[in-house]
């Protein structure tokens, strides 16, 4: 039986993750419904993408019983409370990163999450890419030895776009680019909360912050460093290194198609879409979905590879990051 879908907003991340999801055999994965604040928003949308059901509230999209899980798309200052909405209707959630502004909503969400018996994954979907899944198996094996140093970056300039810039629309790089290397730091080194974090950055005069570097040190001295901008374009690749080799992606980290290990180059291609697509290699969250779809077959009510825990210690080191280079989030302050 297919697991059913319900697209929360009608942006451009619900756009990709619905092209996304039509890569993925129909028997398994099906669009029921679209909400978005607008009713001819949602209509539009359901027409582009061939969705029967189109609601101009997401309280009407949390009273249709053919839901087994809904994606939420919105923009993450109002992902607490739309979350909220669909778990207290007892509905399952894939939620779009970061899971909240900071650790104290992360944590209301969780016991929502707890209270009414539903799954909710963070949508990190680079954490299901098949390169990310082919780290974690070298790893394992100990094909690079102990590990010793991971490096991350991800930069564009993005100055242009207004909520990059506006607090209210949870701006800041750290939310938006930061948190994909550090996730990826967390991921090679289990899930362990660092020892120590050291971040200095620079601010906008919003308040928020724009370019950001960040050490952190873990246990048996191992290391690591990432650096995120909304000012400028970085390398953006990621790098492993132990003692017995390396462990590259050598560019765009956060949807990665290729890696490099020891020098030797392998490709992991997405899919093509069926529309055009907002953002590079979109296809790639038919993984997380199906992932989604998986630990809903089974009863779990969250992933192992990118759990409740994974997302709280993303919320923690976000909160001291911001803490030290002074940006602060209207959230934090109620």
């Amino acid at each position: 039986m297919a697991t059913r879908w319900g697209i929360c907003g009608a942006g451009m991340i619900s756009h990709d993750f619905t092209v996304a999801l039509k890569t993925l055999p129909p028997e398994d994965h099906q669009v029921v419904a679209v909400a978005a604040r607008k009713l001819e928003d949602a209509q539009e949308f359901a027409k582009k993408h061939s969705i029967s059901r189109a609601y101009g509230s997401y309280k009407e999209l949390a009273r249709d019983p053919d839901i087994d899980v809904v994606y939420v798309g919105v923009i993450h200052p109002h992902h607490l409370s739309t979350c909220l909405i669909f778990m207290n209707a007892k509905k399952n959630v894939l939620c779009e990163k970061p899971l909240a502004m900071n650790t104290k909503e992360v944590k209301e969400i969780l016991a929502s999450a707890k209270s009414n018996d539903v799954f909710i994954m963070e949508a990190l979907w680079t954490r299901f890419f098949p390169a990310s899944l082919e780290i974690k198996r070298l790893l394992a094996q100990g094909e690079v030895g102990e590990v010793k140093m991971v490096r991350a970056e991800f930069g564009f300039p993005l100055m242009h776009v207004p909520r990059t810039r506006q607090k209210e629309l949870g701006g800041g790089t750290v939310l938006d680019l930061g948190v994909y290397c550090l996730q990826f730091i967390c991921m090679v080194y289990k899930g362990e909360k660092p020892e120590c974090i050291q971040a200095t950055g620079v601010c906008m005069e919003t308040g928020v912050d724009e370019t950001v570097v960040v050490t952190l040190k873990f246990s048996k001295n191992r290391m690591a460093v990432f650096t995120c901008s909304s000012s400028v374009k970085l390398p953006n690749d990621a790098i492993i290194v132990g003692t017995k080799g390396t462990i590259r992606t050598p560019d765009n980290m956060w949807c990665p198609t290729s890696l490099e290990v020891n020098g030797k180059e392998t490709r992991y291609p997405v899919p093509e879409p069926y529309l055009p697509l907002n953002f590079l290699n979109s296809t790639g969250m038919r993984y997380e979905a199906e992932e989604v779809r998986q630990c809903l077959l089974k009863g779990l009510k969250e992933s192992a590879a990118m759990s409740h825990a994974d997302s709280l210690l993303l919320a923690e080191v976000e909160d001291e990051i911001h803490r030290q280079v002074g940006a602060v989030c209207s959230q934090d302050c109620k």
